[in-house]
């Protein structure tokens, strides 16, 4: 770990890998900050985030989708390939809108990190804790979005493969759904 900077900082992508149709082209951009914008995409993998230079990263993304729900679910990756064993990831949710809440733990191939909403103004705030280093990892999503009044989803969740990851992939829902976007990841010491 480097102990030589402290607090927050952009960790630009080494490259990305996007999916979508062929028409409306996909389309997925590292910025000159660091950021990635995405627009008419069913996935994006961000590679080279994860170091041995930080223990923990934040992921900062705002988006919406075409129809319903973007970032549904999530997989770690590692030299651009994600991992997909079967009941590796947890995750344990709370969900709330104006009328009603909700809560659920699913074991899956990936994390389940509820919708945001079409259309909606919609964003979340991601820790991962240990990505990189070679034992199981964490992460904490708490997301909102303007639909139903206004709409908070909080989900925990574990990764219990002991594997170095250095990247992420963010999935919809079905695909039906397209991507639109900005996200950026930050590695920091404790």
């Amino acid at each position: 770990m480097n102990d030589l900077i402290n607090g927050l900082v952009v960790m630009t992508p080494t490259s990305i890998d996007i999916t979508g149709y062929s028409s409306p082209t996909p389309v997925g951009t590292i910025q000159p900050d660091g950021s990635v914008t995405f627009s008419q995409l069913l996935t994006l993998s961000l590679n080279g985030v994860f170091t041995s230079d930080y223990d923990n990263y934040m992921i900062v993304l705002r988006g919406n989708t075409n129809l319903g729900y973007p970032f549904n679910y999530q997989r770690l990756r590692v030299s651009g390939t994600d991992n997909l064993t079967t009941s590796s990831y947890t995750s344990q949710y709370i969900s709330a809108d104006s009328t009603s809440s909700s809560a659920s733990r699913t074991a899956s191939s990936r994390w389940q990190t509820l919708p945001m909403g079409n259309n909606y103004k919609s964003g979340f705030v991601q820790y991962v804790f240990g990505p990189y280093l070679t034992q199981s990892t964490a992460m904490r999503n708490v997301s909102a979005a303007a639909q139903s009044g206004g709409t908070m989803h909080d989900v925990a969740g574990t990764h219990d493969q002991s594997t170095s990851y250095d990247g992420i992939t963010f999935i919809t829902q079905s695909a039906t759904y397209l991507m639109f976007g900005r996200i950026t990841v930050y590695g920091f010491n404790q």
